[in-house]
């Protein structure tokens, strides 16, 4: 559906102790976190731990298990989520970024995996 418009182009940057990128959701109708199961994110080929990944929208932050039981916050379809990983930082230049949202949804007998991956640079 919007695979190839999940990850934001020209996005990625440095946090403190990790770096960060612009992701959206896929999904035509949003979903409230709870209903997110896993967010995976892949550099260079290298799969992130899933602690080390944080998820923020509208000024709030979460871990992938926090988000499990949110209940009255949601990712709306189109909206920009920051994605954080902690993993100490990437050197400036250009990292391959594969960003993978697997989803709950009430209707659908399967459990929905959307990936996007883009080459992306990092200032210095």
């Amino acid at each position: 559906m919007m695979d190839n418009k999940m990850i934001v182009e020209g996005s990625l940057q440095s946090e403190d102790g990790g770096f960060s990128f612009l992701g959206r959701l896929p999904y035509y109708r949003g979903l409230g976190l709870s209903m997110i199961e896993d967010i995976q994110v892949t550099v260079d080929g290298e799969v992130q731990s899933r602690e080390s990944v944080r998820f923020s929208v509208r000024g709030k932050t979460y871990t992938l298990d926090e988000m499990e039981t949110v209940y009255d916050d949601r990712w709306n379809f189109g909206e920009k989520a920051k994605i954080i990983v902690l993993n100490g930082g990437l050197a400036a230049g250009d990292h391959q970024i594969t960003f993978a949202v697997r989803y709950r949804v009430s209707y659908l007998p399967f459990v929905p995996t959307t990936k996007d991956t883009k080459d992306l640079a990092l200032a210095a």
